[in-house]
């Protein structure tokens, strides 16, 4: 039996680069250009970002990312998920709430107080939506510079 793995990679790997590419077409297909709000390679590559990937002997199944969000000085730390995506083949395995589990708990290691997210309100988010539900996000106002988009739900979760 093969076991799923989660681990810091680099975005520009070429299996995660087509991932993401993947992504951010679904994404514009999806949605108004205006509220994309996924990310790059080059972006998630930044260091204030954290990347993972989960895979199966090698293979890539899906990956997820923390953002670190600007906080004035001695205010709580907060956070932002980004890039969650899991490939057309391993949809249905749990790969996302794997990924959803291990971001929470770096998250808390950190001593983050609050993350968010922000996802689509069309059909198609649906299961991602739901995910987070389960998990114990709530719905929440517009953050860290998004504005209200009729395209956009925005959640949070206390950690």
């Amino acid at each position: 039996m093969l076991m799923i793995s989660i681990h810091r990679d680099d975005p520009a790997r070429a299996d995660v680069h087509q991932l993401l590419s993947e992504h951010l077409a679904d994404m514009y297909a999806t949605s108004p250009a205006e509220s994309v709000h996924a990310l790059d390679h080059s972006a998630l590559s930044s260091p204030s970002i954290t990347f993972w990937t989960a895979r199966e002997d090698g293979d890539l199944l899906g990956c997820g990312a923390l953002k670190l969000l600007e906080s004035p000085p001695g205010s709580a730390l907060h956070g932002e998920i980004k890039s969650m995506r899991t490939t057309a083949g391993a949809r249905g395995r749990g790969v996302a709430t794997l990924m959803l589990r291990h971001i929470l708990s770096d998250a808390r290691a950190r001593n983050l107080e609050r993350l968010y997210l922000e996802t689509g309100t069309e059909d198609y988010f649906a299961p991602a939506r739901r995910l987070y539900a389960r998990n114990g996000f709530t719905e929440c106002p517009p953050f860290a510079g998004y504005a209200l988009d009729p395209n956009s739900v925005f959640m949070v979760l206390a950690l």
